[in-house]
């Protein structure tokens, strides 16, 4: 499988935001705070990637992801909508990415 072109520190950046979610939650109350923790998505930013080493590193990833498909846009969307729209949830990290926290990719 082609190396994914993803920088690292991206996820350092995400982990900081992961850790900033349950505190602030906390000290925010009664204002919401939530995340959403993306996984694989098929998005522009994989563009720049030539077009079969995407095709191949997607194909890949969906054949050891539990879901079967890299995520879309529209799924992040609906994480996010979920969120925006629950009064009962907050504090909470959604991870939206086809189980691969469960596999190794």
């Amino acid at each position: 499988m082609p190396r994914c072109p993803a920088p690292p520190g991206i996820g350092a950046l995400n982990a900081a935001v992961e850790a900033l979610v349950r505190p602030l939650a906390v000290e925010l109350a009664p204002r919401r705070v939530n995340a959403v923790s993306p996984g694989l998505v098929d998005t522009p930013w994989w563009n720049e990637m030539p077009e079969q080493d995407r095709l191949d590193w997607f194909t890949a990833a969906e054949a050891g992801l539990p879901v079967g498909h890299v995520s879309t846009a529209d799924e992040i969307a609906d994480a996010v909508a979920l969120l925006a729209t629950n009064p009962s949830i907050t504090g909470t990290i959604v991870e939206v990415d086809g189980g691969a926290r469960f596999v190794q990719l």
